[in-house]
């Protein structure tokens, strides 16, 4: 299959849009000169609303995984006492930052394609009144779960004053989060998903209780040091060399967003997971997460009448369709369809109909055309809705 004609509906790493791939092609500029402190004094309020803040966002030249580890390694001392929520293969990958990091790590394991209850948590910071900080995954892309972070935050602040740390690489960009009206006091991402660019900028957004524990915190840090890069922002600059190309690039899907508006951004989210979860149910074909706890930017689908990995198989091999597979103890047992970033809701007709054939391949039973239908419908519905 020619590589031009792959259809990537993975979670990550997502399409990019051309006028995106063009602005990563300008020529280079220095580092330190005016033109980059310009691109710089730019970008950093535009990113402001996307996060639900009125404070800076930092950007780091680096993977979300970095945004992880740093807010931990700024905000934790060794033998601090910290909750981890655990769904899914990125809630672990936080757990694992933790403990590195010499932390007391209470974990709360929660039931794959399940989101945490409110409850647990309320529970933990009981049993554990000394807790530095709430660490959850607000889009667990290795499931699909998307849990009710503003509510936890509010809930922890109600109950504690530990800082709540969210995990937002897969969502942000593709579902609202109030981060100042809910008490948020670390949103971290990443450049790859719905934010439309290639891998290699992390963003971290802070709150004034999280400066007030950073500035204060003992821990040594060097790369990772968020106070750099505030020092750094406040006079246009990073404290390190910057990915411009990656700059260049965010510059312009700022302005793809803002031309579309927020609210329209994060409504074609909604309207594709409603399309292509609705196509699902009509052909018959288990869902993994529940409607209350679904994604607006990935889909799990957990197959009983063929096997997963040679639906993803056919899929690529005969269409160029690449989907992801599960993940840990979910190797095998599900596939995941990423809806996010430069993706429309024509991109969701375009691989439900490529879907329902594999489907016939693989002998499913169902009548040609639900799927396709029950998308239409949905897409419908939902225009409907906005009229």
């Amino acid at each position: 299959m020619n590589r031009e004609w792959e259809i990537l509906q993975i979670p990550g790493p997502t399409p990019i849009p051309p006028s995106v791939e063009r602005a990563m092609v300008q020529p280079m500029i220095g580092h330190r000169g005016q033109k980059c402190k310009e691109l710089v004094e730019d970008i950093a309020p535009r990113l402001k609303p996307i996060f639900g803040t009125t404070g800076d966002v930092l950007v780091l030249s680096s993977s979300g995984t970095s945004a992880l580890e740093a807010a931990v390694v700024n905000t934790t001392s060794p033998g601090d006492e910290v909750i981890v929520v655990v769904a899914g293969a990125f809630g672990d990958r936080f757990a694992k930052i933790c403990n590195t990091y010499e932390l007391d790590v209470h974990r709360i394991d929660v039931e794959g394609g399940r989101a945490v209850e409110v409850a647990a948590i309320e529970e933990q910071l009981q049993a554990h009144p000394n807790v530095k900080a709430v660490f959850i995954t607000h889009c667990e892309t290795s499931t699909g779960v998307m849990h009710p972070v503003e509510e936890i935050a509010e809930k922890v602040h109600d109950a504690s004053d530990a800082l709540v740390i969210v995990d937002g690489v897969s969502s942000i960009g593709g579902a609202p989060v109030d981060m100042d009206g809910s008490g948020i006091d670390l949103l971290v991402s990443g450049s790859q998903k719905a934010m439309m660019l290639p891998a290699g900028l992390a963003f971290v957004a802070v709150s004034d209780q999280a400066w007030k524990v950073i500035n204060d915190n003992p821990r040594p840090r060097f790369y990772l040091d968020l106070r750099s890069y505030k020092k750094s922002l406040d006079n246009g600059q990073t404290p390190f060399t910057p990915a411009l190309s990656l700059l260049f690039g965010l510059q312009e899907v700022l302005s793809l967003i803002e031309d579309e508006g927020l609210e329209n951004v994060h409504e074609r989210h909604r309207v594709m997971k409603e399309m292509t979860r609705a196509a699902f149910r009509a052909l018959n074909v288990p869902l993994f997460v529940s409607e209350e706890d679904a994604s607006t930017t990935v889909t799990s689908v957990r197959p009983q009448t063929f096997e997963a990995e040679q639906f993803r198989k056919i899929a690529n091999q005969e269409f160029g369709l690449m989907t992801a597979g599960g993940q840990q103890n979910l190797k095998g047992e599900i596939f995941r369809i990423g809806h996010m970033g430069y993706s429309r809701p024509a991109n969701v007709l375009q691989y439900i109909s490529i879907i329902e054939i594999v489907l016939k391949r693989l002998g499913h039973d169902f009548e040609q055309g639900v799927g396709t239908a029950a998308a239409q419908e949905a897409y419908l519905q939902a225009t409907r809705e906005l009229d």
